[in-house]
């Protein structure tokens, strides 16, 4: 007989609060004091924001990489840079942040939406290929959660069709596939260092240039200033075409400085902690633990697994306050609806008063374009995972969710 749920009366299974801790100190401060003593806070003057980047390129071992004002800039500035263009179309997932549709809007192309994984939630690499027409230009794959999407087929689509491949890595620092970094793998990978993900410089991006070479690397940057093309002590100032503003500032640079010294401890504690849930609710009747491929490393920006409401006796809903009640905070759901169907695609309108680029396009979009994206949103229960939590926070949360899976168990599930 299961233990009786906090929610009807019985003991809660989380009697303690989670660990915290300070993300930011004395480090961070040192840097910026430094920043502010340069007497310059521009990027081109000063040292922080080359240092951040220079850092970073260690990090991950790539030779190029550019900064910008977020994840959202850096997904835009690899766009421009890729030669994305008015009526191109883009493919993309369903479950993410508007900022990894917004650049493809604005340099006026079309988003299309390939659907997911059901246990993954990446990118289905057979439904990328389904939705690819002669408009088709680009792949931006995002690696949700810090879970890998699966990207040797995706390579070899975005070869065979001469397609850009822009890794979306707001989510996912230090996220492996196969062994390697997610964000070195294709022609682009986009990061964000906004105040929400693994880092934080308040907000913030990187865009790093895999293919290598400079004359990538060279547009890339300057798409991210208005086409200025500051190196060193060159500046050149004629404009070919558009681009926007999206630099960031030493500030920002210096606090990345600082941070970046903490990622790998930052992201190894997510990894373990996520998997510790993994192993320690698999095997329940009616949940799918958040799937990560062997072989691959997922460094957990949260935790999503989703019910199969058959094999229990109730609701999502009804599992979601179970689980509140027995201490563990958590989400029914995620984002509250696949993209396509946000008003802004339904009524075909990325600027006020207008189709355009919608316009340019047959791409239509509704209800059961990806029906399991629509599927992993009505089903998935969502959690953190911290860095500052302790092994305790993890025991407990594992504790929880297998003291309501087993009391609305259809059938019970097998001795572990």
């Amino acid at each position: 007989m299961s233990e009786k749920l906090a929610i009807l009366g019985g003991p809660k299974t989380k009697t303690t609060s989670f660990g915290t801790g300070k993300r930011f100190g004395l480090d961070e401060a040192k840097e910026l004091l430094e920043a502010l003593e340069q007497n310059t806070l521009f990027y081109h003057f000063g040292k922080k924001v080359k240092q951040f980047l220079s850092d970073f390129n260690d990090l991950y071992g790539v030779k190029y990489s550019v900064a910008t004002t977020s994840g959202t800039a850096s997904i835009h500035v690899a766009l421009g840079a890729a030669g994305i263009t008015v009526g191109d179309e883009v493919i993309t997932s369903p479950i993410t942040d508007q900022g990894t549709l917004i650049g493809i809007l604005y340099q006026n192309a079309i988003p299309v939406f390939a659907d997911l994984d059901p246990n993954t939630y990446n990118m289905d690499p057979k439904s990328i290929e389904a939705k690819i027409t002669p408009r088709t230009k680009a792949i931006v794959v995002v690696h949700l959660a810090g879970n890998p999407a699966d990207m040797d087929p995706i390579l070899e689509i975005a070869k065979k069709h001469n397609l850009k491949v822009i890794e979306d890595c707001a989510q996912s620092y230090l996220t492996k596939y196969k062994g390697r970094l997610c964000g070195t793998i294709g022609d682009y990978g986009c990061f964000s260092t906004n105040d929400f993900k693994h880092i934080s410089t308040g907000d913030g991006g990187i865009v790093t240039v895999n293919s290598g070479d400079e004359q990538d690397f060279l547009t890339t940057h300057a798409f991210a200033d208005k086409n200025f093309k500051r190196f060193g002590d060159q500046v050149q100032k004629d404009l070919h075409y558009l681009a926007p503003n999206y630099r960031m500032t030493e500030l920002q640079g210096a606090v990345g400085i600082a941070q970046l010294k903490k990622l790998p401890w930052i992201c190894e504690q997510r990894n373990q902690y996520g998997d510790r849930i993994t192993q320690g609710i698999s095997g329940l009747p009616g949940i799918q633990p958040h799937k990560v491929v062997e072989g691959n490393q997922c460094t957990y920006w949260f935790y999503m697994m989703t019910l199969d409401e058959s094999q229990l006796t109730c609701t999502r809903k009804e599992f979601s306050e179970a689980l509140a009640a027995e201490g563990i905070p958590n989400q029914a759901g995620y984002i509250a609806n696949v993209m396509y169907l946000q008003p802004m695609f339904v009524k075909r309108q990325a600027y006020l008063g207008s189709h355009f680029p919608f316009d340019l396009s047959d791409i239509s979009y509704s209800e059961g374009d990806c029906p399991n994206a629509e599927n992993i949103l009505k089903t998935a229960i969502r959690f953190s995972v911290n860095e500052f939590f302790t092994e305790r926070d993890i025991e407990d949360i594992i504790a929880a969710i297998r003291k309501v899976a087993a009391h609305f168990a259809k059938v019970p599930a097998s001795a572990n």
